[in-house]
């Protein structure tokens, strides 16, 4: 990890954060959907979505798998790309915490390869996916903070009070 690595933590829209990268927890498909995924489409524009569809064309016909991430312009918005990574759908049968590290992983991964600096993730997989706040900012910060980046900004950007409290007990 790099010593220079600043987390912080914002209660907001993440479709308003001047970032080098916003990171869109996306369904599968690539096409937008509910919640931050659509928000991202519709603040974003057209742009998005086709980036998005030329990507199912070449590289993701059955859609991008569960913990991976991938990056397309980021139309409208205040950044350069965005990063969409698809997490996983909680279980109370099956431990998939490792899916859920994955996608913060694979996204600095990505925004290393982009010459990134700064980014921007929601709380992916704490909404309609299920995920537990708690546990989901656990595992976000826990990552984040043993990933190897060249990236100075991780923004943790939550949507209410709850999620950014749930975060701000992580990062103590």
């Amino acid at each position: 990890m790099s010593a220079a690595l600043a987390i912080t933590l914002v209660q907001g829209d993440i479709t308003e954060q001047q970032a080098d990268v916003i990171v869109n927890a996306a369904n599968s498909s690539l096409l937008g959907g509910g919640g931050v995924d659509g928000a991202i489409h519709r603040r974003g524009g057209p742009e998005i979505l086709e980036e998005c569809r030329m990507l199912r064309a070449s590289h993701y016909g059955k859609g991008l798998p569960t913990g991976r991430a991938v990056a397309t312009t980021a139309g409208r918005l205040p950044a350069q790309w965005v990063v969409h990574t698809v997490g996983p759908v909680h279980s109370r049968s099956e431990d998939r915490s490792e899916l859920l590290a994955s996608c913060y992983r694979e996204a600095l991964k990505v925004a290393d390869e982009l010459g990134a600096r700064t980014i921007a993730f929601p709380a992916i997989s704490t909404g309609v996916f299920g995920w537990p706040m708690d546990d989901g900012a656990r595992i976000a910060v826990e990552t984040v903070r043993a990933t190897p980046t060249s990236v100075e900004e991780v923004r943790f950007v939550l949507f209410d009070q709850s999620a950014y409290e749930a975060f701000l007990a992580h990062i103590d």
